[in-house]
């Protein structure tokens, strides 16, 4: 089923992607998409949805279990609470990318904003994934109460392409980043190790998917590249707050 968006209004656009879920339509091609929010929102059925275009805000929030594809870049909060399914971006994704997600993966082929990984957490058997092939902003992982959550992207001089304050009251979960950093680009509450075998058996699956998924090698990936982040404490502000 294809839906040309130019000019739809979002609710229009979610409405009839939703009566086609519902019909039991596999596959949906949106073209066209100008920034319409709340795509994919709520979906529990199978449905692989593309994306031509850019979609809006909360892209897949609160989804069961549908797959879509961006051919394209995405605005803010992508994932958004998720509990099942993937997406995968391959242009640039916003700020607070996977904001609260508890299940599914995101892959990004390029990199994202402010606050990716915000507030991550695992829920059950359910244990996100979020990878980032470019580079991110501040305050990645800020909050991080479980899953995984990757960044591939290094600058000339081989250093990880985050900014400041990463992994910020994390209390859970573990970070992957690739690359050298600073330790003042890093939160108070994270400690950092390099990867065991059994990191790299779990990373390394992680990132084939994401190079089939993105069209990218993974040839250039290596353990040594690598370094993980978790957390030091699970009440890193246990402390700070009058009960």
């Amino acid at each position: 089923m294809n839906i040309n968006a130019e000019g739809v209004h979002y609710r229009e656009l979610n409405e009839r992607v939703r009566e086609a879920a519902a019909a039991g339509v596999r596959d949906i091609v949106i073209d066209q998409a100008e920034g319409q929010r709340y795509i994919g929102v709520g979906l529990n059925s199978s449905t692989h949805i593309t994306i031509h275009g850019v979609p809006g805000n909360d892209l897949a929030a609160f989804m069961n279990g549908a797959e879509i594809v961006v051919h394209g870049n995405a605005q803010d909060g992508v994932g958004n609470t998720m509990n099942a399914g993937k997406i995968v971006i391959l242009g640039e994704a916003g700020d607070i990318l996977g904001h609260s997600c508890r299940g599914g993966k995101v892959f990004v082929k390029g990199g994202a904003g402010y606050r990716a990984g915000i507030h991550m957490k695992a829920y059950g058997d359910r244990q996100p994934v979020v990878v980032i092939g470019g580079g991110a902003k501040d305050y990645l992982g800020e909050y991080m109460a479980g899953g995984v959550l990757v960044v591939l992207g290094v600058d000339e001089s081989g250093a990880c392409r985050v900014g400041e304050y990463v992994g910020t009251g994390m209390h859970g979960g573990v970070i992957y980043l690739r690359g050298k950093v600073n330790d003042w680009q890093l939160g108070r509450e994270v400690g950092v190790d390099a990867l065991d075998e059994g990191d790299w058996t779990r990373l390394r699956a992680v990132l084939g998917e994401f190079c089939a998924d993105t069209g990218t090698s993974c040839t250039q990936y290596r353990r040594e590249d690598f370094i993980k982040l978790t957390p030091k404490s699970s009440r890193p502000y246990g402390t700070l707050y009058a009960y």
